[in-house]
């Protein structure tokens, strides 16, 4: 069986380190994306996506799963009454204890992770496939994501083992990782986070005050560099 991987790809910092990090080790011939479109508030992220394959001259799939998000009510999704909190997770978890926070997508990385099984096994039947996801240990701490955490990932490997005939395999290298040590090893790969986007809201700027912009914005200061995504 040949080695193939299929990146998981948001457009955003961690999934962008993934297809570098795929890139390297599997040669781009070998590596495809997928992005979901789940009912997000902007389709910013998915059209970052595209451009980061593009970048690569990777093939891009997306898929669509926003009807089985249509009864949630998370912050995130376009349909939501709920406004997206602007502070960081730390003093969300300090105001409101631990456990999972406002812009968590019920079981989302679950659903994800299921359909792009599927999705590899499809367009690679014959082929041994890594399916990359950048989860990282910064979305799991104080159980803000519970499904970002190397329990959750390692439970959901097995069992897409076992579904797929232990033809796909996840691949979590950020798992146990910090954010800006992803942003470190995405540097060392020249990943191009100009073509990013990380913010929840969908402005032609990133607003720097939701969860999401200042945990990105941190990981870069700890790296001592500009986040090229902000620069003129």
């Amino acid at each position: 069986m040949n080695k193939k991987a299929l990146v998981l790809s948001s457009g955003g910092v961690d999934s962008t380190t993934c297809v570098s990090v795929a890139v390297e080790e599997f040669g781009k011939e070998n590596v495809s994306t997928v992005s979901i479109f789940y009912g997000q508030k902007h389709r910013k992220e998915l059209e970052c996506a595209r451009k980061v394959a593009e970048y690569y001259g990777l093939p891009h799939y997306e898929l669509d799963l926003s009807k089985i998000f249509q009864y949630s009510n998370c912050s995130l999704l376009d349909h939501s009454t709920e406004e997206i909190v602007h502070e960081s997770y730390e003093q969300q978890i300090a105001e409101n204890g631990e456990g999972k926070v406002s812009t968590y997508v019920p079981f989302r990385n679950g659903l994800m992770l299921s359909a792009v099984a599927s999705l590899a096994m499809s367009i690679y039947e014959k082929d041994d496939v890594s399916i990359f996801i950048g989860a990282h240990a910064d979305d799991a701490a104080g159980n803000a994501y519970a499904d970002c955490s190397e329990a959750f990932i390692g439970a959901m490997g097995k069992a897409i083992s076992l579904g797929t005939y232990n033809q796909c395999h996840i691949v979590a290298p950020f798992a146990s990782c910090s954010k800006a040590g992803v942003v470190k090893r995405g540097l060392e790969l020249h990943t191009p986070y100009d073509l990013t986007w990380s913010c929840y809201e969908g402005g032609d700027k990133p607003c720097g005050t939701c969860g999401t912009c200042i945990d990105r914005a941190r990981a870069f200061a700890a790296n001592g560099v500009k986040d090229p995504a902000l620069e003129d």
